[in-house]
């Protein structure tokens, strides 16, 4: 027994060095079929670059990157006709193999290269994981992490997590919402304030306080189970100062330094603009976001690589259906265009929204895919989808304004004329408010009409409609207070709470009415294809009554914002190039029929959505 006790110990020495040369392989396995056939196979490792890598006859080396940093090997591979299952890098010396490395090649599923993305037949609702709800109390505070649950603080962790939103995808099925856009998921050890998740520390790892890797498939699973879809916020500008990666840089070009640190100037109008200087241009681009995340150089062919290559991972791992890109335009523009192509080119009918905070539809429609705008500096973003933020500065002020030449729904109007602009109305998020911006239901003081009329416009015109979580119950937020503010807990989230906004039983009078408006109306958006893909007539504003039709061949909807605060009554003599000299209509939202002849009464405040017959 103690013979075969010492000879167990001389393997177990012997062998341990063979598997420790290896703290990490990013990605960590990859799928056969893919068109992103050549892969960049980063192994990390303390003096890794020592060793010689090879492997299998069958499997084609194309190239091996070593850095200044010893510590890194970047070897890529090409898969194209190699069939999924694992193979060996052998890592040698002097032509003698030191240990070797098991790899796999998965097999894809049926159909993942077709898959669909989210577009204009969708509503997206916005939620932020951590103040969403508590499914796990289990995991609020994860050792090794250093931020940890105090749900009393504004900016600290509340708990909420990838359980808590499964658990509740009843509710947002039954609110009529298709997919779901929630803010980062990822690793984020930042010190403080990390529930937002931005300045992430590992770009493979779901958050141990959301939940794990496997968790976030699940909801996907789950999701698509309703016929509901997923969206990742995926964050290619920065990462976290926290990142194992940032700690021990494979090259010192990996981030942008000037050296060190740099603020960016936030002028994102350097990217395009024939007369920026030069300095501009740099610290737009290359300047850090804030001094915590570090920013990413995608000027780099291995940072970009290795960006490519980890949002396909998560597509084909989680099963998504789209991203939500942030801080789109504060990246290297051919950098982040090439990354857009490559995901593009694998999921041809996949979407991607790039955050384009500007207030100039012009700036904004340069970075849609095919823009004639972009064209006329030879350049082009791939990029499907853009954010109207055109139309949301327009929407927090419209309600509470009286007519004018350029005041009230004059500035809707104004906002759908620039459409001319955009390559791709329809592939436009409008929305309302997120998680950066004041709570429409603060700015409105909680005024239900002025709701109505708001989430009418953005639920009846050309592009996909975003909600953010807890406005269908009119939840507020002061953006003056802090971001805190503006991300408050969702009532009933959690165990101890003492209402349960997710029930109709426990909703308060008030909560029920923004809920019951919210949901009448986007679950009668699913089917109304006019919505959807339709052409959009509208018609100049008069006494602050903004009129406009959805037409889909015979189908045609006529949407009424009487945005005054008295009565109104039209002349529908004004709009007979598309409404029939008399008819029948049926009004959604009060499941009423109305009679189309010479005139219609519209109360004040009140949105009409008339379906004509």
């Amino acid at each position: 027994m103690k013979l075969f006790f010492n000879s167990m110990l001389f393997l177990f020495l012997f062998s341990a060095p063979l598997c420790a040369q290896i703290d990490r392989v990013e990605p960590p396995y990859w799928w056969a079929d893919m068109e992103t056939s050549e892969v960049q196979i980063l192994f990390y490792g303390e003096n890794i670059a020592a060793y010689d890598v090879s492997t299998e006859d069958e499997v084609l080396i194309t190239g091996v990157t070593k850095t200044e940093n010893p510590n890194y090997l970047f070897v890529t591979i090409e898969t194209d006709g190699l069939q999924a299952g694992t193979f060996q890098f052998n890592f040698s010396k002097k032509g003698k193999k030191s240990f070797t490395r098991t790899y796999e090649l998965k097999k894809r599923e049926a159909g993942s290269a077709q898959r669909q993305g989210y577009d204009s037949s969708d509503a997206m609702y916005l939620l932020m994981p951590d103040r969403f709800a508590n499914g796990n109390p289990d995991n609020d505070s994860v050792e090794g992490l250093t931020d940890t649950y105090d749900r009393e603080a504004s900016g600290g962790r509340h708990g909420g997590d990838l359980q808590g939103i499964t658990d509740h995808l009843d509710y947002l099925e039954d609110l009529g919402v298709t997919t779901i856009w929630s803010t980062p998921l990822l690793e984020d050890n930042d010190p403080g304030y990390s529930y937002h998740t931005y300045a992430q520390s590992d770009v493979y790892k779901i958050d141990p306080r959301y939940g794990t890797n496997a968790d976030y498939r699940n909801l996907a699973d789950e999701l698509h189970k309703r016929e509901m879809k997923l969206v990742m916020d995926y964050v290619t500008n920065h990462w976290g100062a926290e990142h194992w990666m940032i700690k021990d840089l494979p090259t010192y070009d990996w981030i942008n330094q000037f050296p060190g640190y740099a603020q960016s100037n936030y002028r994102m109008e350097t990217q395009y603009d024939m007369h920026a200087a030069e300095r501009d241009q740099h610290y737009c681009v290359d300047g850090w976001f804030v001094k915590t995340m570090p920013d990413l150089n995608q000027k780099n062919p291995l940072v970009l690589q290795y960006l490519i290559q980890n949002a396909i991972w998560w597509i084909e791992y989680a099963n998504l259906d789209g991203f939500r890109v942030d801080t789109y335009s504060y990246n290297d523009k051919e950098g982040i265009s090439k990354w857009t192509k490559a995901i593009m080119d694998e999921y041809p009918n996949f979407n991607i929204v790039g955050e384009v905070w500007l207030h100039d539809q012009a700036q904004i429609a340069y970075w849609q895919k095919d823009s004639k705008i972009g064209a006329i500096q030879n350049y082009n973003t791939h990029l499907p989808s853009v954010m109207d933020f055109t139309l949301h500065d327009g929407l927090t002020s419209m309600f509470s304004e009286g007519a004018g030449w350029d005041t009230g729904m004059m500035k809707a109007y104004n906002n759908f004329v620039n459409d001319f602009l955009y390559p791709d109305i329809n592939n436009l998020l409008v929305f309302l408010e997120n998680h950066d911006t004041g709570r429409f239901n603060e700015i409105y003081d909680q005024n239900l009409d002025n709701y109505k009329l708001g989430l009418a416009l953005i639920a009846t015109t050309r592009g996909i409609p975003q909600l953010y979580y807890g406005s269908e119950i009119g939840m507020r937020g002061d953006k003056g207070k802090g971001d805190g503010d503006i991300r408050r807990d969702f009532p009933g989230g959690w165990k101890d709470d003492a209402q349960n906004a997710f029930e109709a039983a426990s909703r308060t009078q008030q909560q029920e009415a923004f809920f019951s408006f919210t949901k009448k109306l986007m679950n009668w958006r699913k089917t109304a294809k006019a919505v959807h893909q339709g052409s959009l007539t509208q018609f100049i504003p008069e006494n602050d009554v903004y009129v406009y039709f959805r037409i889909l061949g015979d189908e045609k909807i006529m949407v009424v914002l009487n945005n005054s605060s008295s009565d109104q009554t039209l002349d529908l003599g004004r709009f007979r190039e598309v409404l029939p000299d008399a008819g029948n209509g049926f009004e959604i939202l009060s499941g009423r029929s109305i009679k189309l002849e010479e005139t219609l009464e519209v109360s004040a405040k009140t949105p009409l959505i008339i379906q004509l017959n």
